[in-house]
Order: structure tokens, then sequence, then C-alpha cells
């Protein structure tokens, strides 16, 4: 073999190797963009579907209660940002067994329902009942007959700009597939006992 071959095959096997490096980059490049783009997809999809389950309401004495279970992944993102989903998929498996529980009250003619006339409590009484001591009224009753008392409460403050109120109920130790029913004892506004049976699971990524 002259030296002028096997400078050639030489060449050639260089000019192969980068052609399979640039392609492999290449390659990784274009299925980290399909990966990309299915991720916005579902991420696009699960927006739309407006991130939640179901919403259960039940009316009583001109008071319409409405719990929905809300997928964890929704405040993730909102914490987050939707562009590393592999980030929030990380997280999510460190919460998965947790839940949360939306719970709106409002009034039939869109009354401010933390006036004495609901509660029999002056309004900053009521207002504190709910921010501090509503979450011993709910819990939670899994498929096995498993109660859970409700973990936190965060109250929304809306200074009265919408016609509603809203808690975000925390539940812990739900195995990710469970079914639960809701279960609240209303103290505040003296309506007894609601039960929400959530026959899905929260919507995910």
């Amino acid at each position: 073999m002259t030296t002028k071959y096997k400078l050639f095959t030489v060449k050639s096997s260089v000019s192969f190797m980068v052609f399979i490096l640039l392609f492999g980059v290449y390659s990784c490049n274009t299925d980290a963009k399909v990966e990309k783009a299915q991720d916005s997809y579902k991420f696009f999809n699960l927006e739309q579907g407006g991130w939640k389950s179901k919403s259960i309401s039940q009316n009583f004495s001109n008071i319409t209660y409405t719990a929905t279970l809300v997928p964890i992944q929704y405040y993730i993102i909102k914490e987050e940002g939707a562009h590393n989903m592999q980030k929030i998929d990380s997280i999510y498996q460190k919460h998965k067994m947790e839940r949360i529980v939306e719970m709106e009250f409002s009034q039939d003619l869109k009354d401010d329902l933390l006036k004495s006339k609901y509660t029999n409590l002056d309004y900053e009484s009521s207002v504190e009942y709910m921010a501090f001591s509503i979450e011993k009224d709910f819990m939670a009753i899994t498929q096995k007959g498993d109660t859970l008392q409700c973990s936190g409460v965060s109250f929304e403050r809306n200074f009265k700009l919408a016609p509603f109120k809203r808690l975000l109920l925390h539940f812990g130790n739900i195995p990710e597939n469970e079914q639960i029913q809701l279960v609240y004892q209303d103290r505040l506004f003296g309506n007894g006992m609601l039960k929400f049976k959530f026959k899905e699971t929260p919507l995910k990524l």
C-alpha cells in the first residue's frame, strides 16, 4: 500500500468519524427539540384543560361550595416556569403523595360571605377563622377508608375584590392514583357536613 493511499485512507477515516460525530450532535439536538416540543404540547393541553379535575358543587342556604382537585404540577410550574419539564417532574416525584384541593365559597347574590349575618362572628373574627382555624374542619377519606386530616390551609386574600372566598387545602400521604372524598364540617356558616367525592385523580403531565 502506497503512502499516498494510506494518507487517503486516514483522511477518509477522520472524515467519517467527524461525520458520525456531527450526525450524533445533530441527532441529540433534534431529539432535544422534539422532546421540548412534546413537553410544550403536553403543557399546552393541560393548560387548556384548566389544569383541574372536574369541580363538585353543593348549595346550602344560598351559599355555593365548590371543591376542585388541583394537580401538584400546576403549582410547581407557577413557581419554576415551564421551560424545564425534567426539573418539574423531579420536584413532582418528591411531592406526588400530596394533594391540593381548591375550596371556593360564594353567596348567590355575590355578597361578602364573611359578614356577621352569615357567620355570626364579627368580620375580623371570620377572616381569622378562615385563615387559621378552618383546616380542622376538613378531612380526606381514601378508597381504603383511611381518614387524613388537612395538613394546612392557604387562604386567598382578595380584599373584597372578588365575589367569593377561596382556600387551598393540603393533604399528605395519599397514594398517587388513589381517589379521595373530601369531608367538610361547616362550622363557619353552620350548614353541617358536606361531602365531595372525587371519582378521578388529578390531571398530570
